[in-house]
């Protein structure tokens, strides 16, 4: 698109504002702050924030370096388990994870070493020359790699590092999956995202082949015949259904395919947004997502809305509490029965049901009650789709791919990993884990039968 002067000054301009209105929700650790913070680690001979952290990042030694002011070391031994240490520092729920388990927990103050904003500290402001791992000698080994978001990258750049040729084919137009399309504008804000990926991609030996989507433009079988061995992270692709009258309503929206927009959008007339009332159905980390971007978008009243109590919450409490610092309403023991409209087919309201729990059971009760919307955002948990037109299927297990030893799958030479999955929680760093063990199983196998 070409633009004139004023247009490219107005574009910019539009910009600017989204963008302060999605300022990072946590800022940045400032040297002295780093300093500080990482002389508090203990620096535990048997860590039980490694044994908390999904992908095993040594974290007293980077935190000894961070200490020492070597930010490019520290950052190099994060890397070295977590390529994609930067955003995971930002998005993962380091509060039920490795800082939970920090020994200071323990202490009469109760507060944890900032083992997130430390992570942050380093990886932002790591010096390397080049990329910080070489590419060992060539193996001539092919292997494709379908999706590209983190257990996609993960696997790539750990195949690359070891000497592989990885071809990645994406569906999107760009790389990154939920950190590009599904993250809060929030805690990945501007471009930090492409950023991670051009970081990752420098390694060389990757090519990635952008909207070429499973099942349309290759095919698995295509695939095992042209590759030494395919690896499968090809997320959820369909939201769950509320199962309720008028769900078809146009302004009943997927909560990801809006977050989805919002990220992309470079101004705010490129997006519906909700200016009274709005509902969100859901209690994971989408939902508070959806809820609290809404707020910050000018909806006046947002009301979040589960049919258990916010214990059972898969939102941690930390997301919870960010929810309701946006003044988010959170209505808990109510579940949807019907959305309401008028004449015109516009939304008025949604009607719910108390709830309770009998002997661990979920059940309804008689009393009803409505609340106002002009919109309702479904996060309600998402599907995995397997293309239909694909001949070969990995065997599925509750709806994800099943996985067994190091993520391979039922079919010889093919893993998978991400959430597409059933492995672990759907967390980015549980992803990126995920890639790498793949990658160093695939390494492994084709290794060992070559030797053989």
């Amino acid at each position: 698109m070409v633009m004139n002067t004023d247009d490219s000054v107005s574009y910019s301009q539009q910009q600017l504002a989204l963008n302060q209105m999605f300022k990072d929700i946590n800022p940045a650790l400032s040297a002295q702050q780093a300093g500080i913070e990482s002389s508090r680690c203990y620096y535990c001979y048997d860590a039980p924030c490694i044994k908390a952290c999904p992908s095993k990042i040594n974290i007293p030694s980077f935190i000894a370096s961070i200490h020492n002011d070597d930010l490019t070391g520290a950052a190099k031994t994060i890397y070295q388990e977590n390529i994609m240490g930067g955003s995971c520092a930002r998005v993962c729920p380091t509060e039920i994870l490795c800082e939970q388990a920090c020994v200071r927990n323990h202490e009469e103050e109760k507060m944890p070493v900032k083992i997130g904003l430390l992570q942050r500290h380093a990886t932002d402001n790591a010096k390397f020359s080049g990329h910080p791992f070489d590419r060992a000698v060539s193996t001539g080994k092919k292997i494709a790699v379908v999706g590209a978001g983190p257990a996609g990258l993960s696997c790539a750049h750990r195949l690359a590092h070891l000497g592989h040729d990885v071809e990645v084919f994406e569906a999107q137009e760009k790389a990154g999956g939920l950190n590009e399309y599904g993250i809060a504008k929030y805690k990945l804000t501007e471009n930090f995202a492409q950023e991670e990926v051009d970081f990752i991609l420098s390694i060389g030996g990757i090519t990635v082949h952008y909207e070429t989507a499973l099942g349309k433009d290759i095919r698995l079988t295509q695939l095992k015949e042209d590759f030494d061995a395919v690896f499968l992270s090809i997320g959820l692709q369909n939201t769950a259904s509320l199962y309720i009258e008028n769900e078809d309503n146009e302004m009943v929206l997927n909560s990801v395919e809006y977050i989805k927009e919002l990220r992309q959008a470079s101004d705010l007339d490129q997006l519906f947004i909700p200016k009274d009332s709005a509902v969100v159905i859901g209690a994971g980390n989408t939902a508070i997502d959806i809820a609290c971007q809404l707020k910050r978008l000018g909806t006046e009243e947002v009301t979040l809305v589960y049919r258990r109590g916010e214990a059972q919450m898969s939102a941690t409490a930390h997301e919870q509490q960010i929810a309701k610092n946006h003044q988010v309403r959170i209505k808990t023991w109510s579940q949807p029965e019907k959305i309401n409209h008028d004449e015109d087919g516009q939304l008025t309201s949604m009607t719910f049901s108390k709830t309770y729990l009998e002997q661990g059971k979920l059940k309804s009760t008689d009393e009803q009650f409505d609340v106002n919307c002009s919109a309702v955002f479904k996060a309600v948990g998402q599907k995995m789709a397997y293309p239909e037109p694909e001949k070969l299927i990995p065997t599925i297990s509750n709806g994800k791919i099943a996985t067994f030893h190091n993520q391979l799958t039922s079919i010889e030479g093919v893993f998978a990993g991400g959430d597409c999955t059933g492995v672990g929680q759907d967390l980015t760093v549980e992803a990126v884990q995920q890639g790498k063990l793949a990658a160093l199983a695939i390494h492994q196998e084709l290794t060992s039968s070559e030797d053989k």
